[in-house]
């Protein structure tokens, strides 16, 4: 009896693969059509679809090194919708609510933040660490391209919100924007969050935490992603500080090695 052909899209040994790369193909369809929306002036939704995609960025990596699905294809992609998501669209949407009064200034902020966010994405392709510098997997170099997306609709973010009759930040709109640019392109160290080790008996706060969250989210969207980028940007000086006492250990612990061996 002849064994009947099954019709498979990817192997079998492979399929695991499959489920980055589709959390990562979703994030950069939400980045695109926030781009829609914010042309039909539909600019709430502009913002929670970018939150979103920034959202699955920061799962799609976790996701793959949980299930061992990561590849090569998986890095490269990432990047590129990486640069659709939060280098051109939240552009797009800051460029169509309040730049684009500025003229040619305006487009000029737009592709400023653009070419800067490219380059980022290119430098980060390219970062490799020693086996003696594992540490500084927990940092960036400069804020990462999500981040960067998010804080620059942070004017956008505060005037929708109920903080906005406290007072008016769309004026800050394009100095902030050129001031991610050059955090996006600079060497200012920022957590990456990447490796963060929670202990048992500390589990049920994270939980209730992530909770109270979600709960603050949908009640107060745009109050809590205000928030949000203002810890974020707290957090930039505490990550400086926290990667040069991080080095300075680090280089103790190497002087300490050499001395040993000549010893």
């Amino acid at each position: 009896m002849e064994r009947k052909n099954k019709l498979e899209v990817v192997s079998t040994n492979k399929s695991r693969y499959i489920l980055p790369s589709l959390l990562t193909l979703i994030g950069v369809c939400l980045g695109i059509s926030s781009i829609k929306f914010a042309m039909d002036g539909n600019f709430s939704y502009a913002v929670l679809f970018l939150v979103v995609a920034a959202i699955l960025d920061g799962l799609d990596g976790r996701v793959a090194r949980l299930i061992k699905g990561t590849s090569d294809f998986g890095k490269e992609l990432d990047s590129l919708t990486d640069f659709v998501s939060f280098g051109i669209a939240p552009a797009f949407v800051i460029y169509f609510w309040e730049l684009n009064k500025l003229g040619k200034i305006g487009w000029l902020i737009v592709l400023f933040f653009s070419v800067c966010c490219v380059l980022r994405l290119a430098r980060f392709n390219l970062t490799r660490f020693d086996h003696n510098e594992q540490w500084k997997i927990n940092f960036f170099e400069g804020i990462p391209s999500p981040a960067g997306g998010c804080l620059i609709l942070f004017p956008l973010m505060f005037e929708l919100s109920n903080f906005s009759s406290l007072i008016n930040l769309k004026i800050i709109t394009p100095y902030l924007t050129v001031l991610v640019s050059f955090l996006l392109i600079s060497k200012v160290p920022t957590f990456s969050f990447k490796k963060i080790l929670i202990r048992r008996k500390m589990t049920i706060f994270l939980l209730l935490g992530v909770g109270l969250f979600f709960v603050s989210i949908i009640q107060f969207t745009f109050e809590t992603l205000t928030i949000c980028c203002l810890i974020y940007l707290t957090l930039i000086p505490v990550g400086i500080y926290n990667y040069k006492l991080q080095l300075k250990n680090a280089n103790k612990f190497i002087d300490e090695e050499e001395h040993q061996d000549i010893l």
